[in-house]
């Protein structure tokens, strides 16, 4: 992690929320973040922690404002922190897009509002839609359930949300689990997100560090 890295922070409100790796990102002081996430903070923990200690330079998001997000309201309000608004939709889509590859897309949600402004338009089928982007980061941080050694995800219910598109986007995906298991403990038809798009692991039970080994 450097300063002015690009950093998915995955989680839907605190659900899924990758609160330790939030916690050892503060403690190493990478500033002038630009954060991609669902929301901008939930109370002083997390996401929100990380605004407060002031590293954050720009969050791109769905929803910057509720009833919790004293902290982002006011960094905004007094221009201390940059925001890019993305309907949650095409915020998902875009990150998937970079993860496969895909150059841009067309996507009609938008259309007519200021969220369009400045982008490239086209009429398929009768419909205006707007060309969105690819969004990528440098580091993807993510909670998911479990891990084998190998780096395979499996996530817990709605703690799943953006884990798996957040994973296949970022060039260095760094994720907390509650567990680590042996490779082939997992059942193969319930891994989520393949070790391939997974760089390193957390275990929380022992709070140990491990690096995958490569998958081949």
């Amino acid at each position: 992690m450097r300063p002015g890295s690009t950093v998915f922070v995955g989680g839907f409100g605190m659900a899924g929320m990758p609160v330790m790796l939030i916690d050892a990102l503060i403690r190493h002081g990478a500033d002038e973040l630009t954060v991609i996430s669902n929301n901008a903070g939930n109370g002083d923990t997390g996401l929100a922690a990380l605004l407060a200690a002031g590293r954050v330079r720009k969050v791109v998001c769905s929803f910057p404002r509720q009833s919790d997000s004293w902290v982002f309201d006011g960094l905004y309000r007094s221009g201390r922190v940059e925001l890019e608004v993305v309907p949650q939709g095409t915020l998902a889509e875009r990150m998937r897009a970079a993860g496969a590859g895909i150059a841009a897309f067309y996507c009609p949600t938008g259309v007519g509002t200021l969220l369009a402004q400045g982008k490239e338009t086209r009429v398929i089928n009768g419909r205006e839609c707007i060309l969105e982007m690819p969004l990528g980061a440098d580091v993807a941080l993510i909670g998911a359930h479990r891990a084998d050694r190998v780096g395979n995800l499996v996530y817990r219910k709605t703690a799943r949300n953006f884990g798996p598109v957040m994973a296949a986007a970022a060039t260095t995906t760094i994720v907390q689990v509650n567990e680590v298991v042996e490779t082939g403990a997992l059942d193969p038809e319930a891994v989520v997100t393949p070790g391939i798009y997974v760089d390193h692991v957390v275990d929380l039970s022992t709070a140990h560090t491990t690096t995958q080994e490569p998958s081949v």
